[in-house]
């Protein structure tokens, strides 16, 4: 997951004595929180979320949903990292109330094979997974414009699996879909990335994410 300047401001915050007066209904507190965390759970809910607007509805959902939850909050956690699961399952449970239309298809960006068992596009062949790819700051931005190129189900999907590192089991019942189905879809879903990143570097001129870095 990502780190950030604001995730360091909130190391200045005593977080016991925050939560004591989050629980108390105090209103600088909360004040705080909000101005100290938003910065990076918008960014979390941005993952998420096909518009600003979305998102930023996501997030302020999120802090509702948190501060009705908080007399359960008992510190086994890091407070931001409560915070980030909140935002993560509103914006699941925000995606579930748009799954009106019919599921997009990634059979285009799946591998295609000639008749003798060749690649029918011959571009290279990537194994640095796709969590790895984005922890690095200069190849960040094209990996997430990747992500979001996916189609809903397999952009969240990948998003909780491989950026978020829940386990299969979490992810299967956060999407109401089987550990099987999880497996299926994340392999069709990193070959379709895999395949996006390949002709983005390509269309930049270079052959693998280290170059593009250097340039």
């Amino acid at each position: 997951m990502d780190t950030d300047a604001h995730d360091r401001r909130t190391d200045t915050v005593d977080e016991s004595r925050l939560v004591s007066a989050l629980k108390a209904g105090n209103d600088g507190a909360f004040e705080t929180l909000v101005r100290t965390s938003s910065p990076r759970l918008l960014g979390v809910a941005r993952r998420f979320a096909r518009s600003d607007e979305d998102a930023q509805d996501i997030l302020q959902t999120a802090y509702l949903n948190a501060f009705r939850a908080l007399r359960k909050f008992e510190g086994q956690s890091q407070l931001s990292t409560w915070l980030h699961r909140i935002v993560v399952n509103t914006a699941l449970m925000k995606l579930r109330t748009q799954r009106l239309k019919p599921e997009e298809s990634i059979e285009t960006l799946l591998p295609a094979f000639r008749a003798d068992g060749h690649h029918v596009e011959q571009l290279r062949d990537w194994s640095v997974p796709a969590d790895a790819l984005v922890a690095q700051a200069e190849t960040r931005a094209t990996v997430r414009g990747c992500i979001a190129q996916l189609p809903e189900a397999y952009r969240s999907l990948l998003l909780l699996r491989d950026i978020e590192e829940r386990s299969t089991r979490d992810v299967a019942e956060a999407l109401e879909i089987t550990p099987a189905a999880v497996k299926t879809r994340l392999h069709r879903a990193r070959q379709a990335l895999s395949t996006l990143l390949q002709r983005r570097y390509a269309a930049m001129g270079v052959t693998s994410p280290a170059v593009a870095a250097s340039k």
